[in-house]
C-alpha cells in the first residue's frame, strides 16, 4: 500500500493526479477522444515521451485508466477509462470553467460554451456517454 503525504483528501487525491499531465491525458480521453499512445503525442501541450508512459502507467496502476490491445492493430494499446476514471469528469469541467472564467487568454470553446450555459447537462450528457463508451 503506497504512503500518503497526509490523511487530507486533497492532499491524496493530488498524490494521484497532481500533475498537469495527469489530468490533459484524461482530459484526452474524456472529452477528446483520445485513446493511444500516439494520440497523446499529438497534444497541443507536447508532453515528453518519458513522462507519458510514466503517467500512463500510474493512472493504470491507480485504476483509473486501462490498458488493452487495439481491437484494429494487436500491436497497439488502447487506453480507457474506468469507473473511478469516469468519476472524475465533474472535477474535470470544473477546472474548465474556472480557467475560461479567469484566465483571458482560454477562451471559451464550443464545449466551454455549454458548460457556461448548463454545466449539469453538460455533466450529465458527457457521464451517459462516457459510461456507454468505458463502462
Amino acid at each position: 500500500m503506497k504512503k500518503n503525504r497526509s490523511d487530507c483528501p486533497i492532499s491524496c487525491s493530488l498524490d494521484v493526479f497532481g500533475d498537469k499531465w495527469s489530468l490533459l491525458i484524461i482530459r484526452d480521453i474524456m472529452l477528446r477522444g483520445k485513446l493511444s499512445y500516439s494520440e497523446f503525442l499529438k497534444s497541443e501541450e507536447k508532453i515528453a515521451t518519458n513522462i507519458l508512459v510514466n503517467r500512463l502507467n500510474i493512472l493504470e496502476s491507480e485504476n483509473i485508466l486501462s490498458k488493452s490491445v487495439s481491437p484494429e492493430n494487436k500491436s497497439k494499446f488502447v487506453y480507457s477509462l474506468t469507473k473511478k476514471g469516469i468519476d472524475l469528469l465533474p472535477i474535470v469541467i470544473e477546472i474548465m470553467d474556472w480557467g475560461a472564467k479567469y484566465n483571458e487568454n482560454c477562451p471559451r470553446r464550443e464545449l466551454g460554451k455549454k458548460i457556461e450555459v448548463d454545466k449539469s447537462k453538460v455533466i450529465t450528457d458527457y457521464l451517459e456517454k462516457l459510461t456507454e463508451e468505458f463502462g
